[in-house]
């Protein structure tokens, strides 16, 4: 089969109208909840980092605002047979020193996050990749173990790096100073405090709205907030549900939110600890009352869900039953496994409301277990949450999302047994989503992720508490649509006089 996007991608590139960027403001104030756990792009993939560095790299495919898989560095695309597809790359793209972009970039990224040797986070969502090599002065072939169903949709997060760059400087001075293709380059990074970028002249596909942009870290929600009122920040993240209530009066700033594919979920660890003991991972998940952190928490920004994943995804399924709220079989399973007052370490960091982590850890002490919140900056909370079963806690929050709308890229990662994420391993499990990974048929896809998530559901590694809307408090002269799939792409945003 073919795909020739050619005409999609000339609408894409001109989504921005001269009009939307006829603005004197130079200078956009961005506060995030935590600082970027790291700026090279093959690395973490957590909502700080990438909302930073994704103005720095271009990717190989993008979404549109519509959410629909789009050209960027891949000017087209076509598949030669199931486990074969060529790209045609962009021939009038350069780098951020001035270096043109070539098809020996676009296979040297894609080889790199697939190496073993970078331990990248991202390698589950990559790994069905076999190899990439140029084949033509602007073609690249890349090859899959198997069919791949998931592919586009995974590679709308594959940042293109420069070759000759990161060969240079090696990956550690590449995450400090890094160089793309993107309309925005690294001016200063000061870790803990600020990330400013700016505008790099010469982006091939739109004028950058603003000089410069400064995300700044400020873990606190009513600091954010208050940033906002006063001017200090032209836009913030992680607004709180009753934040975002409040500012319904205000005239100056205003609210924008959007449904998304996150699912906020509690990871169980089932390899070490109280919770190796399936009952008290069966006891937590009745102890939680979603609807009421919906309805209390969010007030009506999320929606519960049964399982670990939500409507836009492929793959999600209404057809598993979660646990219901009960309290009292929670508490007679917590008995039966002789757990009663057992310490469970909740793992969290300022990226996530601390009043749902509260009102979760609430809940799962009345059921006759201790929870302890141990809270870290989010670059210490993901060093833990990664690594080996006996440091990462008996329990995290988590938010999750792929940006690629399929299961592949939510339970593969999180519960496949040798992921980083995973600290559960169940054989038939694993088999089911390694084989909905192989094929291309849909119907059998879906069969095979409705058992791997009846399986979840009995095994009990993790539970989804609901589908989550990202929310943000902006000036009222900031035009930006938020999208499902959360990229924070300045690009998108311009200034109303």
């Amino acid at each position: 089969m073919s795909v020739r996007l050619t005409s999609i991608a000339a609408v894409f590139l001109t989504l921005a109208s001269s009009a939307a960027f006829a603005q004197s403001k130079d200078a956009l104030t961005i506060d995030l909840s935590g600082d970027a756990a790291t700026l090279d792009p093959h690395l973490q993939w957590d909502t700080n980092s990438y909302s930073i560095y994704r103005n720095i790299f271009d990717n190989l495919l993008t979404r549109n605002p519509a959410g629909e898989i789009v050209p960027q560095i891949a000017k087209s695309w076509k598949y030669t047979d199931d486990k074969t597809i060529e790209f045609e790359i962009h021939d009038d793209v350069t780098f951020q020193d001035g270096s043109k972009l070539t098809a020996e970039d676009v296979a040297f990224s894609i080889n790199r996050i697939i190496d073993p040797r970078l331990k990248s986070p991202q390698l589950t969502q990559f790994d069905q990749i076999a190899k990439a090599e140029v084949t033509g002065t602007n073609k690249v072939t890349m090859t899959t173990k198997s069919a791949y169903p998931a592919l586009l949709a995974q590679l709308v997060k594959l940042s293109i790096v420069p070759k000759a760059y990161v060969e240079k400087v090696g990956d550690q001075e590449f995450n400090a100073k890094p160089l793309g293709s993107g309309p925005y380059k690294l001016a200063n990074w000061q870790k803990g405090v600020q990330t400013e970028l700016e505008a790099y002249g010469n982006y091939w596909r739109v004028k950058p709205p603003f000089a410069k942009v400064a995300f700044r870290t400020v873990p606190d929600a009513s600091t954010r907030l208050a940033d906002l009122k006063t001017g200090k920040a032209d836009l913030i993240s992680g607004v709180t549900p009753d934040q975002a209530a409040s500012m319904k009066s205000e005239t100056a700033i205003k609210v924008l939110s959007a449904p998304t594919e996150r699912v906020g979920y509690l990871y169980i660890n089932a390899e070490a600890g109280p919770t190796k003991d399936v009952r008290v991972r069966q006891a937590i998940a009745y102890a939680i009352d979603r609807s009421a952190l919906v309805d209390a928490l969010l007030a009506g920004y999320g929606n519960p869900v049964n399982i670990v994943g939500a409507k836009p995804i492929f793959g999600y399924t209404d057809k598993v039953e979660g646990y219901a709220y009960d309290p009292k079989k929670a508490k007679a399973l917590v008995k039966a496994a002789g757990a009663e007052g057992a310490k469970l370490e909740f793992l969290t960091s300022p990226a996530y409301n601390r009043a749902t982590i509260e009102a979760i850890q609430q809940m799962i002490n009345e059921v006759g277990l201790n929870v302890e919140i141990a809270s870290s900056d989010q670059a210490t909370f993901l060093k833990r949450r990664q690594g080996e079963p006996a440091n990462a806690g008996s329990m995290a929050f988590g938010a999750w999302s792929c940006a690629c709308q399929d299961a592949d890229g939510i339970i593969f990662p999180l519960f496949r047994s040798g992921s980083i994420w995973a600290k559960y391993k169940n054989p038939q499990y694993d088999a089911l989503v390694d084989g909905a990974r192989v094929t291309l048929d849909k119907n059998e896809r879906l069969a095979k992720y409705e058992q791997a998530y009846q399986i979840l559901k009995d095994d009990v590694p993790g539970i989804g508490l609901y589908q989550a809307f990202a929310i943000y408090g902006a000036n009222a002269k900031l035009n930006w649509t938020p999208t499902a799939n959360e990229a924070m792409f300045v690009t998108d945003m311009s200034w109303q006089q």
